[in-house]
């Protein structure tokens, strides 16, 4: 730097005596050298500072820690491995362990009851106040709503899942286009049939797959619109200024759907079994350096392969789940062949991460074989005729809708999960699922990758971050401002702390982080974490549960009765918290 200044003071000099009696070389000089400065200047300054970065977040939906492959599992993900292997991968990044919490966090920066979301977008919920009113409040900010003031454009393309109006004619204060985001296509509601989805919208206006004017493929299926919707404003963005998208699957949420094609392609991958699934995890996770040999692994949460009776049905629901991710992941491909073309890519951060745990619930996997109520097998939808059920009761061909144990996922006519026993496999190693705050149902994947402003290639950071951070991350990357008020509501101030420090595999030196739901509470303070499960059918807080995150991640070894002053200690700080930030008063408190 020193020898640079040096030449280009000395070349300022020379050219002032070349201009003599033009300019005063006295003045050239200066000018010259403040000129040359400002470009040294340039050239050290971060890329964010030099060139604002588009920003594409990209989420999907009910997965467990160790499905993609570049975390240890056998699916196959060659997108999402070649972003890691050309970016980061965090080892203990964390969601709220549920997916409208998640995404109300991820979007604000705000923990979900400080959005008015600790629970889900449920109509019951705003009379326990005002942490619980089931809608994203005007207290909070959306990162759209940010960074528009930055003169970003922002997409969305799938599911939103943080408003409670989603009637076609009513509301639509808390849908995308109202929260800071130019173009929508997707669905306001959570859960649908691949095939034909719930609440579908374009923009403000719900449509069916078959009479959209701007996506007509062959065949539909709801993953595929995503990425080729993501892939179309991609193409369509012709502005000089940035953009930001939120790309939200809801693969591989149950319904179990999938093309054929895709099935027969996972199909035998599975007939081992889950526990020696598991351990094939284990072994690849120590392997890659995700997981200490040290740490033990939690016991298995099944019957045992052997003694299964419906082991075609089991396989068959797995196979399903593999099939819908790497369908997913050859559309991630789609939106990274996109930005290539367009020359975006460089300058692109894409940050992959997931909502929650992989899912236990059974949802229409129990009971008999049963034909949902249809009104006529002869009936056929029309194309402009929405679809108004979260679980179709019969296909637009008429076929009735079949669900329980033993129907084969895939089709358009079958809507079943895949299961308490494949969700164990998908959080390999840790405990529980979604819903609860132990490891398992809060310990997502994340992914960041940028060209230009990421030096380091395929490496792990270890430093424990949240959802929250995301927020954080975008306005602090897009140098951005984030408000005290925002149309004339006073703003919440962010909870979360950038990413960009770990990027360089700094510190994040936060204090703590916490999570709430459905009785279920934790804190995690640098190697200690604090865990309770509680019961929501019986208003109990559960016990706590202390472990030592450095030697015990699987949370096998509880440490409370050993360390009660470390449990006092984050005990107090978790009911600060949830005072602060609207978790009491709890709607499962007994009244």
């Amino acid at each position: 730097m020193k020898m640079q200044l040096f030449l280009i003071l000395g070349l300022s000099e020379r050219l002032g005596q070349y201009w003599y009696g033009i300019i005063q070389p006295a003045k050239l000089f200066y000018l010259m050298t403040l000129i040359a400065g400002l470009s040294i200047l340039e050239g050290c300054m971060p890329a964010q500072e030099r060139s604002t970065p588009n920003i594409i977040l990209i989420m999907s939906d009910d997965m467990g820690y160790s499905d993609i492959a570049c975390y240890g599992g056998e699916i196959k993900t060659p997108n999402l491995d070649k972003l890691a292997s050309e970016g980061l991968r965090f080892t203990q990044f964390y969601n709220t362990g549920r997916c409208c919490p998640t995404r109300a966090s991820l979007l604000t920066g705000l923990y979900p009851h400080q959005t008015g979301i600790g629970h889900m977008v449920d109509s019951w919920s705003p009379r326990y106040g005002e942490g619980y009113t089931g809608d994203l409040n005007r207290k909070s900010v959306t990162i759209a709503e940010v960074l528009k003031q930055k003169g970003y454009l922002n997409y969305i393309a799938g599911k939103w899942h943080i408003a409670s109006d989603f009637a076609p004619d009513g509301p639509k204060h808390n849908w995308p286009l109202q929260r800071g985001f130019d173009r929508f296509y997707g669905t306001i509601f959570g859960a649908n049939s691949f095939w034909d989805p719930f609440t579908l919208t374009r923009g403000n206006t719900m449509i069916s797959p078959y009479n959209d004017p701007e996506y007509r493929p062959e065949k539909y299926y709801y993953t595929d619109a995503i990425s080729d919707n993501a892939v179309k404003f991609i193409d369509e963005h012709e502005s000089t200024n940035p953009f930001f998208m939120f790309v939200s699957y809801t693969a591989a949420h149950w319904p179990m759907h999938a093309f054929e094609e895709d099935i027969s392609k996972v199909k035998g991958r599975y007939d081992s079994g889950w526990d020696a699934i598991r351990e094939e995890r284990l072994k690849k996770m120590k392997a890659l350096g995700l997981v200490d040999d040290a740490w033990v692994m939690t016991p298995p949460d099944n019957i045992g392969w052997e003694n299964e009776k419906n082991k075609q049905w089991m396989l068959a629901r797995m196979e399903v789940y593999a099939a819908m991710t790497e369908n997913m992941d050859r559309g991630i491909g789609r939106i990274i062949s996109k930005l290539k073309d367009v020359g975006k890519l460089d300058n692109t951060i894409i940050f992959f991460l997931q909502d929650n745990g992989g899912c236990a619930e059974e949802y229409s996997s129990v009971g008999p074989v049963t034909k949902v109520v249809t009104p006529d097998e002869a009936y056929v939808m029309a194309d402009d005729e929405l679809q108004t059920e979260m679980r179709p009761r019969f296909t637009r061909q008429g076929k009735p809708m079949t669900i329980g144990e033993g129907v084969m996922p895939g089709p358009p006519g079958t809507y079943v999960a895949y299961g308490q026993e494949w969700a164990n496999v998908s959080n390999t190693p840790f405990r529980e699922y979604k819903h609860w705050v132990h490891e398992g149902g809060i310990s997502t994947p994340l992914i960041v990758h940028w060209p230009e402003n990421i030096e380091a290639k395929g490496e792990f950071r270890h430093q424990p971050g949240h959802i929250i951070d995301i927020m954080a991350t975008c306005v602090d990357i897009a140098n951005a401002d984030y408000p005290k008020e925002y149309m004339g509501n006073k703003i919440t101030p962010m909870e979360g702390l950038s990413l960009a420090p770990a990027f360089k595999n700094h510190p994040l030196n936060r204090e703590a982080i916490y999570w709430e739901h459905e009785m279920n509470r934790a804190i995690r303070k640098g190697q200690w974490k604090l865990v309770s499960k509680g019961n929501m059918e019986k208003h109990q807080w559960g016990e706590w549960e202390l472990y030592d995150m450095e030697t015990d991640r699987t949370e096998m070894f509880n440490l409370a009765n050993k360390y009660s002053e470390i449990v006092e200690e984050l005990s107090g700080m978790w009911d600060e918290y949830a005072y602060r930030t609207k978790v009491y008063p709890s709607p499962w408190e007994e009244k």
